[in-house]
């Protein structure tokens, strides 16, 4: 098949298989997910629907690519390799050497609301924030009734988050939402608390981005529980939006900000002041880490592997087809897995050990990804299809990523030792996570 008959299919399936809303700019131009909606999740689906189909050959080149962006880049990627232009050469100066992760690390991971917002102030103090995302490799998710994976759930709460904050930066995570008072009830505290909020205060809210249609939401999750700060303007019917892990913001309409924080998908708020913080002592630090590191599981990869059992198995009547829909939220906690870069950059930086050996490591963890990725792809292709043979490889796929999410954390264990032992007065907080993971 050519580009341009690629192309065509590919607006085949989104409109008359996946019955896609959102096609009034499609073309071959048109971005997957700012113009046409297309999430992680769809973008799947449809390559899915393309290989079985019409029998493209599809590689894990075509859901791992970080410059997938338009119809077009996916048509390239799709098309046989005849059709397949080589990338072409670019003349380029020399670049000034880089002192990788001992230099400034101008990137940035946005892998955690939660964690984006309270850090933002951190930054700006000149406070190394990076430890801090230790939590979330394995932070908290659920398996809801049904085997299904949820990146949030009513029963969850930020409570491990706000304490380690407080420990680690001093500074107060004042919870002003009230579960037991009512929604209108919580509003108006919030709108209480807007209107006396010092300048270095942060007021930060949960709301529903799925009423936000006019914000990028790339999971398309409808609900969509998000944290972002607010501030009041000079016009009472516009709002000041920061929403630190998109980087983006902007102004939004009150009455819309309100409807999206009264929805019942959503419940929490904090206020907070930057201006105290402080950065945290070694020994908060080693406590923290061995809090954070779970050396014998991977709860992610655990959790994936026994709602494909249940489903493969039938258990209270699931059924294979069930299962893509099941870990629909999949691709929301596989991101988090970037966080072990902050964790190894942080403990580099500090150790001053070789970038090489660090770029090798992010090598481990990109790999990781991008095969929970794959897994994500075979999970689509086993509930589509209801092939019970294709259990067993899935099955494969996870045992394989165990090893590789078990050989990131030995290594994350061996730096953070090397760590502990250069930092006189840590005290027991080391010795116990020695024991932890013997």
């Amino acid at each position: 098949m050519t580009r341009e008959s690629i192309i065509e299919a590919i607006g085949s399936v989104l409109r008359e298989e996946m019955r896609h809303p959102h096609l009034d700019r499609f073309g071959p131009q048109a971005r997957l997910n700012e113009d046409l909606y297309i999430d992680s999740v769809q973008l799947l689906q449809l390559i899915l629907a393309l290989e079985l189909n019409l029998g493209l050959p599809v590689s894990e080149e075509a859901f791992s690519r970080q410059d997938l962006v338009t119809v077009a880049d996916l048509a390239a990627i799709l098309a046989p390799e005849a059709e397949r232009e080589p990338p072409a050469a670019e003349a380029s100066a020399p670049e000034a050497p880089s002192e990788g992760v001992h230099g400034e690390m101008s990137y940035d991971l946005k892998i955690h609301c939660f964690v984006s917002c309270v850090c933002a102030g951190l930054k700006t103090r000149g406070i190394d924030h990076r430890p801090f995302h230790f939590l979330i490799w394995d932070a908290e998710f659920a398996i809801t009734d049904g085997f299904r994976l949820a990146y949030h759930s009513d029963v969850m709460d930020h409570e491990s988050f706000r304490y380690w904050f407080e420990r680690l930066y001093g500074v107060p995570l004042v919870a002003w939402y009230d579960h037991s008072r009512s929604k209108d009830e919580n509003v108006g505290t919030l709108l209480d608390i807007l209107a006396q909020r010092r300048p270095d205060e942060c007021v930060m809210v949960m709301l529903d981005m799925f009423h936000l249609p006019e914000r990028e939401n790339k999971f398309n999750q409808n609900p969509f529980p998000h944290y972002l700060l607010l501030e009041l303007t000079e016009d009472p019917a516009v709002w000041q939006v920061r929403d630190h892990d998109f980087r983006w913001e902007g102004l939004i309409a009150r009455d819309k900000l309100l409807n999206a924080i009264r929805q019942p998908s959503v419940a929490g708020g904090y206020r907070f002041d930057h201006s105290v913080a402080h950065p945290p002592a070694d020994a908060d630090l080693a406590a923290f880490f061995t809090a954070c590191l779970r050396p014998g599981a991977n709860p992610l990869i655990d959790a994936v592997r026994s709602i494909v059992t249940a489903h493969a198995e039938g258990q209270g009547g699931l059924a294979l087809a069930d299962v893509g829909e099941a870990l629909r939220e999949l691709p929301v906690v596989t991101i988090r897995k970037w966080a072990y870069e902050h964790g190894f950059a942080f403990f580099w930086r500090a150790l001053r050990w070789p970038d090489s050996e660090f770029q090798r490591i992010c090598d481990e963890i990109e790999m990781l990804v991008n095969g929970l990725t794959a897994l994500h792809y075979a999970i689509l292709k086993l509930a589509r299809t209801g092939d019970a043979a294709l259990v067993a490889p899935v099955i494969e796929k996870l045992d394989a990523l165990d090893a590789v999410e078990f050989s990131i954390k030995r290594q994350l264990a061996a730096a953070f030792k090397a760590w502990r032992a250069q930092s006189p007065g840590i005290g027991q907080a080391g010795q116990a996570h020695e024991r932890l993971s013997a």
